[in-house]
């Protein structure tokens, strides 16, 4: 079906019913799978990650850990194997995202690569209308990805340091640590 775009100017969005997953991208060890590792784990979101790992370092090949879309409250970790097996998304379609993903991804690493970047994670969010997926959140923006600066990072890694970085990891680090998880009940 083919649509009539009056302008180049001129968007043309639809209504899309959400898929229930957030599509988390990584091709490095940062944020908040950083702090999982670092806690000891070697497995999140059911992908493996190898032993002898630093913080930022480059993964040996990018990999998926989705979170569920909570509709209130925190968005949760969750595996492949878990969305498929609670029914959240088809395997045929997972498929799909998974393909859309690691697509959009290779391209945003690319871009970034172009201005002096490193695209380190994102996240995308897709949507279904009249049976095809859609791409229907912000895409590597600030909120929804972190980039180091590509001048320096290997200086930074080596000498153990912390790498100058485009996102929005510095709010997350203070709340950290001034015991701000965003997990906790409200008290009045």
């Amino acid at each position: 079906m083919g649509y009539y775009y009056p302008d180049p100017n001129v968007t043309i969005g639809f209504t899309c019913e959400p898929y229930a997953v957030e599509m988390v991208v990584r091709g490095y060890l940062a944020g908040h799978a950083a702090r999982e590792y670092k806690a000891g784990k070697r497995k999140i979101c059911g992908v493996a990650l190898p032993e002898g790992l630093k913080e930022n370092d480059k993964l040996p090949t990018p990999i998926i850990t989705p979170t569920t879309k909570a509709k209130v409250g925190h968005d949760e970790d969750i595996s492949r194997e878990d969305i498929l097996a609670r029914g959240i998304v088809n395997e045929k379609e997972y498929e799909q995202l998974e393909a859309y993903t690691y697509a959009l991804y290779q391209k945003g690493t690319e871009m970034a690569a172009e201005q002096g970047l490193i695209l380190v994670d994102t996240k995308y969010e897709f949507g279904k209308h009249d049976g095809k997926i859609y791409l229907i959140d912000e895409v590597h923006t600030p909120d929804s990805s972190r980039y180091f600066y590509k001048e320096g990072y290997e200086e930074c890694q080596r000498k153990g340091e912390i790498q100058k970085q485009l996102s929005k990891e510095f709010v997350r680090q203070w709340l950290i640590e001034n015991g701000f998880q965003g997990k906790e009940a409200i008290r009045s």
